[in-house]
């Protein structure tokens, strides 16, 4: 998918498993974190589930889903219960719709867009949050992720699973054999292009041939420069893609997108380089690797892995540069758990997962970001990790849902069409700025209409 939810497979490998002991205790029959059923601890307040048995239906393979299983494994663990994981096909809404016709909802799943829990409560397919999954929301998310998990002021999903999509990684010998420092503006990461060109090696990779990567190239620019509100409007359509916030951002874009000669393999070669080689390109052949740079999400690191390259080491990442005047942006995106069923125990799944006890499972095992402020930077795995999760915790409410995730598939999501085919056309000629906001308008209007 393009938010990168399917690439994220087992992004790094943990090099330490730190078991940090939450806080606080439970009374009134329920069980604590960290304890088996009838004895005590520190952590979240269980109750005992002896007996049940709990369906949880996600989209996740490989890495993904034996991690989160670990979870699973830990509440029940704490709560006597029995989970089973049900492997769901993509998009998980039309899976569910299925289920939920034959009789046989799950009873959580596991949302990854922000749409999909608007869909699956038009639908009236969810349980709002009950009062101990509330509490663990409202104490351990800033108000920006309660939002996204809640439809017309209900709460019903909670965040458990984020990706940082404003990052950009970077071959650490190429930076040092051009002198290169890692830049925190735009104009900065520019002239640190220029710097790594003239050292030999083309300093920017561009997945072009996925349109996805092109949008959140846009949406980074734009968050940044235009700022929270406009983002959130142009999401909508409550601005027309003709404003003159849109034309600043590709004009911006441009900037990079006009020079060929910092982009590896120039403009017909961005455009013919699917994402996982953008990035593996970087991280093969040392300080003479292809590019230099290669900008996209935490889940870039499972490719980083496959050429041999050690994140930390050999691969680093910074975050997106300020554009302007405004703030680095922080784009996002994300898995949100709600429930399908009532009863206690789907309630209990939901506070565990909102709680810092769960997320502190996963993260020992890398390849995992959790939007909980609670969790201690100290359960990540090295301290790549850590950064990447300061930098998400550390935007507070100022983050923003990936954009195209937000907008009808067919303008936002789709191969060679909408968004996706706009904005290869504008890498193709970045001159055009006029040119790719008519055709950006026209086809969001028609998908917004629909």
């Amino acid at each position: 998918m393009r938010n990168g939810r399917t690439l994220r497979l087992g992004v790094v490998a943990a090099v330490a498993v730190l078991a940090a002991a939450g806080c606080g205790g439970g009374d009134g029959g329920k069980e604590p974190a960290g304890a088996a059923p009838g004895s005590s601890g520190p952590g979240v307040a269980l109750p005992s589930l002896k007996g049940e048995k709990l369906e949880v239906a996600a989209v996740w393979t490989g890495p993904e889903q034996a991690n989160f299983t670990k979870v699973l494994k830990e509440f029940e663990k704490r709560t006597g219960a029995t989970v089973t994981f049900v492997p769901a096909q993509d998009p998980i809404v039309n899976f569910l719709g299925t289920k939920i016709a034959g009789g046989s909802p799950p009873d959580v799943a596991m949302l990854p867009q922000v749409g999909a829990i608007q869909q699956a409560a038009a639908q009236k397919w969810l349980k709002p949050l009950g009062p101990e999954a509330k509490a663990q929301l409202a104490a351990n998310y800033s108000k920006g992720w309660q939002d996204l998990g809640a439809v017309d002021g209900t709460a019903y999903g909670v965040y458990f699973k984020a990706a940082n999509k404003s990052l950009v990684w970077y071959n650490t010998a190429a930076f040092e054999n051009a002198g290169a420092s890692e830049p925190k503006t735009w104009k900065d990461f520019l002239a640190t292009a220029e710097t790594i060109s003239a050292s030999g090696v083309t300093p920017v990779s561009v997945g072009g041939a996925d349109g996805w990567t092109l949008t959140d190239w846009f949406e980074n620019v734009y968050l940044s420069q235009a700022g929270p509100e406009k983002y959130d409007q142009l999401a909508k359509h409550r601005i027309k893609w003709t404003d003159p916030s849109v034309a600043r951002a590709l004009t911006t874009l441009a900037e990079l997108f006009g020079k060929p000669n910092l982009i590896a393999g120039g403009t017909n070669g961005a455009l013919q380089t699917e994402f996982p080689v953008s990035v593996t390109q970087t991280f093969t052949g040392g300080d003479q690797a292809k590019a230099a740079m290669v900008f996209e999400g935490d889940f870039s690191a499972v490719n980083i892995a496959e050429t041999g390259a050690k994140i930390g080491t050999d691969a680093k990442a910074f975050p997106f540069p300020a554009v302007g005047e405004g703030a680095a942006p922080v784009v996002t995106g994300g898995d949100a758990a709600v429930a399908l069923k009532d009863g206690k125990g789907a309630q209990a799944l939901l506070t565990f997962l909102a709680s810092p006890d769960a997320a502190r499972v996963w993260a020992a095992e890398g390849g995992f970001l959790s939007p909980n402020k609670a969790l201690d930077p100290a359960a990540y795995p090295n301290e790549v990790q850590r950064t990447i999760a300061k930098a998400l915790i550390g935007a507070g409410d100022s983050f923003r849902f990936d954009m195209s995730d937000q907008m009808p598939q067919s303008f936002g999501g789709t191969p060679g069409k909408g968004e996706w085919k706009a904005l290869q056309d504008f890498l193709k000629n970045p001159k055009d700025v006029a040119g790719t906001q008519a055709r950006l308008e026209a086809e969001a209007a028609k998908a917004y209409k629909g």
